[in-house]
């Protein structure tokens, strides 16, 4: 893990640099932004008003004083919802971290397993959450709120 590297619950001020990750993150990956720029606009609003209307379910961390990345639990306590990284920290084990620390959070709470999903074609995800121990229990067609459409996913879980 890179030095200067704080996880942190997320604070309503923090709603804007949150909202910016997250669609920064999904721009970049090329699986997800092949939708077109009406898309794009949609995600960007959907971020943002994610950001703002749920922040006490976000998880920031810092490095260096700087948001690069977040993840959250809305929905199941047992569901990780999102996970972000900003492009420029990507490849640093931010994600990796902050997945962990969601888990350990979980195991504290008593859960048994925790789920997670992402696009059946975003490989990278599903390489680093089987990393981090999760397996893959489902792949099909789903509804995706935020982009109003049918996209295939991938769920995956881990057993504690």
């Amino acid at each position: 893990m890179v030095k200067d590297f704080v996880i942190r619950d997320m604070v309503a001020a923090d709603a804007d640099s949150v909202g910016r990750i997250g669609f920064d993150a999904w721009a970049a990956n090329p699986v997800l932004n092949a939708y077109g720029v009406d898309m794009m606009v949609k995600i960007r609003l959907s971020f943002r008003r994610f950001a703002q209307e749920h922040f006490s379910l976000i998880t920031i961390g810092e490095l260096g004083g700087e948001i690069a990345g977040w993840t959250a639990r809305e929905g199941a306590r047992d569901y990780i919802s999102d996970l972000w990284v900003s492009p420029s920290h990507q490849g640093l084990g931010i994600g990796s971290a902050l997945v962990s620390a969601t888990l350990r959070e979980m195991r504290s709470e008593g859960l048994k397993r925790a789920r997670i999903d992402t696009h059946a074609a975003n490989e990278s995800a599903i390489r680093l959450y089987q990393d981090l121990g999760f397996s893959i229990v489902w792949r099909g067609m789903q509804h995706s709120p935020s982009m109003g459409m049918m996209v295939e996913k991938v769920k995956m879980q881990q057993v504690f």
